[in-house]
């Protein structure tokens, strides 16, 4: 029988637990960037946004017509348990017409990160933008 070295195991066990109270730490929620949208100025089109926070990186596609919201696409969405958002977010921005709607409960960030990506891609209808 293998004798275990009860400090080594200790220190490994501490160890591991301080990695993971940092990665936690790291992965806080994602602030909202957005709002209600602006309608006046938007141009008519198809604009991509990307956003990161912790696990969760969204990419987007925002369609406009006649100043309106009409299409959010989900183009790439990595979640690390996030993935209920993915139907439900792009539906509630186009029905309010604004980037800052209810977080799906149990996917708050990964809501909140989609949400960003929308926010971006629509400030890229205006035209005094980049």
């Amino acid at each position: 029988m293998r004798k275990i070295d009860t400090q080594y195991a200790v220190r490994r066990i501490a160890l591991v637990g301080v990695l993971l109270i940092l990665w936690a730490g790291a992965c806080g929620t994602a602030k909202i960037i957005g709002g209600p949208v602006q309608a006046d100025g938007m141009r008519d089109g198809t604009y991509r946004g990307r956003d990161k926070n912790g696990p969760n990186t969204a990419v987007v596609e925002v369609t406009i017509q006649n100043q309106k919201i009409v299409d959010v696409k989900i183009i790439q969405h990595n979640a690390w348990k996030g993935k209920s958002a993915d139907p439900i977010i792009p539906e509630r921005i186009v029905r309010h017409q604004s980037t800052d709607v209810d977080a799906v409960s149990g996917a708050t960030n990964s809501s909140n990160v989609i949400m960003n990506a929308a926010q971006k891609a629509i400030e890229q209808a205006y035209p005094d933008s980049p």
